[in-house]
């Protein structure tokens, strides 16, 4: 029989500090399957291993971290996206869950494959009869939608907009048109040395009586979400955007 591919979410701290308590964001059954798990694929084996040193903190691992199996999903995914140029074959770095072995996938942040790499490794699992296995933790899209006030029956997540000014600003204005046609609500992320120069040509490119909402440092003390028309939004101060954020638009 095949181990299990458990999904492990992550703290949404990364980069930031203070770091957040794992047992403050993360169930006590999320931290016991992590512990217990010898065999990794993930982002970046080296936050990979700080994470696991957190965990460790709170349950004992199986292994120590010097001998926990860590494999690093190939940069050319991080860069070009899972499904890109007919997609990447994940399949070889599941020898250990055809072996028996359950394994774990995670990434930097948050959910593995939800605004992060991963599909191809969840969809490698699914063709070879993997059994795959989320477990519960901080997903900044979904914490995000709720807090915004925005619609939360049909929303998209469309990743990062363009950097140039220019088809930024036609970008925007495609996702303001959608929104007001069709009340979906439009998420979006930036890198956050990026997210000010995001807000301004949000604030630039909106209809004034559009509805902005920014969600910033999710689960972190010094984190919180504001919701305001574009037109309010001018008369109002740059909000702190130096830590990950969400940006959503609705009508």
């Amino acid at each position: 029989m095949p181990g299990t591919l458990y999904l492990v979410p992550a703290p949404l701290d990364f980069g930031c500090t203070p770091a957040v308590p794992l047992d403050e964001v993360l169930p006590a059954g999320t931290l016991r399957v992590a512990a217990r798990l010898r065999h990794w694929v993930c982002e970046n084996a080296k936050t990979t291993r700080a994470y696991l040193k957190r965990v460790g903190e709170l349950q004992p691992l199986a292994v120590p971290l010097q001998e926990q199996a860590i494999t690093e999903l190939p940069r050319e995914v991080h860069k070009k996206g899972d499904h890109a140029a007919g997609g990447y074959d994940a399949r070889p770095l599941l020898a250990a869950a055809l072996q028996g072995h359950d394994m774990g996938l995670v990434s930097e942040a948050g959910m593995p494959a939800v605004a992060d790499p991963g599909a191809s490794v969840v969809r490698a699992a699914h063709a070879l009869g993997i059994p795959v296995m989320p477990l519960v933790g901080p997903v900044s899209l979904l914490l995000a939608l709720a807090a915004s006030g925005l619609g939360g029956q049909d929303f998209a997540f469309v990743g990062y907009l363009p950097q140039q000014a220019g088809p930024r600003a036609q970008r925007i204005r495609e996702l303001e048109q959608l929104a007001r046609r069709t009340g979906q609500t439009q998420l979006c992320i930036e890198t956050p040395y990026r997210n000010a120069a995001l807000w301004q040509a949000l604030l630039e490119t909106l209809q004034p009586t559009s509805r902005l909402a920014v969600a910033a440092g999710l689960t972190l003390p010094q984190g919180g979400v504001q919701a305001r028309t574009v037109a309010q939004w001018r008369q109002q101060p740059t909000p702190a955007l130096d830590l990950p954020a969400v940006f959503l638009l609705g009508a």
